[in-house]
């Protein structure tokens, strides 16, 4: 994109103490010129689209399997585009302009996909069939399954970008795709919640932390014995399956 079809919100910019210096209003400011600009929508829109692409690929390696191997290793997929407030987030702390251009250029996260899966190994099945796709580049793989965050937090996290064909020609965009079990899915989504609860003082917020971090290794053992029943039960599909070959010879 072009700086001419950059579009300029309020010059805000960069260190850290002015991102604390702004209030509400401002915020509120900067969200209504952003959700105005007739570019900031297009972008919005290619963002859409982007994130159309990378669902339809992961429903056709779930339409494959589900066929190949009858049974689905995709439990659900959701999205989301970030709200212009996170947008305008990002930016401040990052210390950049408020342009269409900085926006597609720095930011990774703006269209999101998460895939929940009902096993480890299907984490990694899908996440390695969607590197593999031609048309697809991946940027960057943050495995956080194999290295939890201190408090506990697992997925597998892709950067990939992909192109989508518009009237004006192909344009790369990127996606981050998140991929989890249910049972990290449940944990995350309950940590997220908690984290923005209000007047919580230091203790009580020390105690529910190391209250969450003891349940996330719950579930990841949990995850684990849940992978390890279903090898056992495909093993004895697998033999039954050959034992009635030979028997039929």
């Amino acid at each position: 994109m072009t700086e001419q079809e950059s579009i300029m919100l309020p010059s805000l910019r960069e260190k850290e103490n002015e991102v604390a210096m702004l209030n509400g209003d401002i915020m509120e400011q900067l969200k209504i010129v952003m959700q105005n600009s007739q570019q900031f929508q297009e972008m919005m829109m290619m963002y859409k689209c982007a994130i159309r692409e990378v669902r339809t690929k992961a429903e056709v390696l779930n339409d494959e399997m589900s066929v190949r191997y009858h049974r689905n290793p995709i439990s659900s997929i959701t999205s989301r585009v970030k709200k212009p407030e996170s947008i305008t987030q990002k930016l401040l702390k990052k210390g950049l302009p408020f342009t269409v251009e900085a926006i597609m250029t720095n930011l990774s996260d703006v269209a999101g996909v998460r895939i929940i899966c009902e096993f480890i190994d299907d984490i990694y099945t899908i996440a390695a069939m969607l590197a593999m796709q031609d048309d697809l580049r991946l940027i960057q793989i943050k495995d956080y399954i194999k290295y939890p965050k201190d408090n506990g937090y697992r997925s597998y996290h892709m950067i990939v970008e992909i192109p989508v064909f518009f009237s004006k020609g192909k344009t790369p965009m990127r996606v981050e795709i998140q991929i989890r079990t249910i049972a990290m899915d449940f944990w995350a989504s309950l940590d997220h919640e908690l984290k923005y609860k209000k007047d919580i003082n230091p203790e009580d917020e020390e105690v529910i932390a190391n209250e969450l971090l003891a349940c996330a290794e719950r579930i990841a053992e949990t995850d684990m014995i849940m992978q390890q029943i279903r090898m056992k039960l495909d093993a004895v599909e697998q033999h039954k399956a050959t034992t009635e070959i030979i028997i039929d010879e």
